[in-house]
C-alpha cells in the first residue's frame, strides 16, 4: 500500500479491512507484522513485513543502479555509503530505533551530512540493501530501525516464486490492469512482469475493453461478476490520498475521466488529494474538516451530485470517522 503520507496511508488500510480502527493499523506497526519502506519506484509503501525480503530481491538491483547518477551528484560516493551503513547498523543495533531528524543527526555527528537532499538518498540506499526500514510509530510517524531485528520472521522464494508471487499479488489488488501498468508498478522488466504472468498461469483471467487486453485474478473476477447484480446502485467510497486505486496504473483512464486529472493534483505539485469513487469512477475528492475532531469531512463534487450520490458519501464518511477516532 503505497504509504508516503502516514496518515493516509493508515487510511487506505483502513479503508480496505472491514470494521478495523485506526488502533488496530497502529498495532500491526508496533508489532512488526506491517513495516514501512521503498520496496517500489522509491516510493513509501506498506509491505507485509515477511514479504519484504523476496520483494527487494526482485527491485533493489534496478533501482540502485537507477540512482547512481544522483548518488553522484550528491557525493555519495562508494565509501560514503558503506560508512553510512556502519553508522547505522552501530547505533540501532540491540533493538534501538531512531525518527528521520533523530537519523539525520546521527549521519551528520558522524561527519556525513545529510544536507541538500543526502540523508534522504542514504535512508533510500539503506532501504533497499535491506539495513534499514521504518517500524515502530513514534508520535504522528514511525520510527527507523534495523531490517535483522526488527522483521523475525521472511519468507524465502526463489526467483520464478517470487515473479509469481508479485504479478499474482499485483492482479488480485488491482486488476483490472495491464502488463505494462504491473511493470511500471513494480519496476520490473517487461519481461519479468510477463514472466511473472506467464507463471500465474489460470490463476489470471484476461478481459478485453475497448480493443485493450486487460488482466485480473481469475477467482476475484469472478466473485466481481456473481455480487455485481447485488451491488447495483452502491460502491460510493472516500479513500485516501496517494490511493492505489488511482496510483497504481501507468494508465489510470479507466477511473478517472482526464478533464478531471488536474482537481487530484492541484498544480501538479506532485500532492494526490483524497479522493471519492462512486461505481468505479472518481466522482470528487475530500479533506478532513479543519479542526474537527469527530472525523467529518468535506467533499467537492467535479459536477453537481445527485441525493444517492450524497447519501453514499454521507455513509462513507461515517465509517471514515470510526476508523479515526477509534
Amino acid at each position: 500500500m503505497q504509504a508516503q503520507d502516514f496518515a493516509q496511508a493508515l487510511w487506505a488500510v483502513g479503508s480496505r479491512t472491514a470494521a478495523s480502527k485506526r488502533s488496530d493499523v497502529i498495532a500491526a506497526l508496533a508489532s512488526g507484522q506491517v513495516v514501512r519502506t521503498l520496496p517500489m519506484r522509491g516510493t513509501l509503501h506498506f509491505v507485509a513485513a515477511d514479504d519484504l525480503g523476496w520483494m527487494l530481491d526482485l527491485t533493489a538491483a534496478r533501482m540502485l543502479q537507477s540512482a547512481t547518477t544522483r548518488f553522484r551528484a550528491l557525493g555519495l560516493d562508494e565509501a560514503t555509503l558503506v560508512r553510512s551503513e556502519q553508522v547505522a547498523v552501530d547505533a540501532l543495533a540491540g533493538g534501538n530505533a531512531l525518527s528521520r531528524d533523530g537519523f539525520m543527526k546521527l549521519l551528520e555527528a558522524n561527519g556525513i551530512s545529510p544536507e541538500g537532499q543526502r540523508g534522504y538518498h542514504v535512508i533510500f540506499y539503506l532501504n533497499q540493501r535491506q539495513i534499514l526500514c521504518w517500524g515502530p510509530p513514534a508520535g504522528t510517524q514511525q520510527a527507523l530501525v534495523l531490517v535483522d531485528e526488527w522483521i523475525r520472521t521472511r519468507r524465502a522464494l526463489g526467483r520464478e516464486e517470487s515473479l509469481r508471487e508479485f504479478a499474482l499479488r499485483y492482479f488480485t489488488g488491482h486488476g483490472l490492469a495491464t502488463v505494462r501498468d504491473f511493470a511500471w508498478w513494480s519496476k520490473l522488466t517487461l519481461a519479468d512482469a510477463r514472466a511473472g504472468i506467464a507463471l500465474a498461469g489460470d490463476e489470471l483471467v484476461s478481459v478485453e475493453l475497448d480493443g485493450q487486453p486487460y488482466l485480473a485474478s481469475a477467482r476475484e473476477w469472478d466473485a466481481a461478476q456473481a455480487a455485481r447484480t447485488a451491488r447495483a446502485g452502491t460502491g460510493v467510497h472516500v479513500l485516501a490520498g496517494f490511493d492505489e486505486y488511482l496510483l497504481a496504473y501507468q494508465d489510470r483512464s479507466l477511473p478517472l475521466a482526464a478533464a478531471h486529472a488536474q482537481r487530484i493534483v492541484p498544480g501538479n505539485n506532485g500532492i494526490f488529494l483524497p479522493i471519492i469513487v462512486a461505481q468505479g469512477r472518481i466522482v470528487g475528492t475530500w479533506r478532513r474538516a479543519a479542526r474537527s475532531k469527530s472525523g467529518e469531512i468535506e467533499p467537492e463534487y467535479f459536477e453537481v451530485p445527485g441525493a444517492a450520490l450524497e447519501k453514499g458519501v454521507a455513509r462513507a464518511a461515517k465509517r471514515y470517522a470510526e476508523f479515526v477516532l477509534g
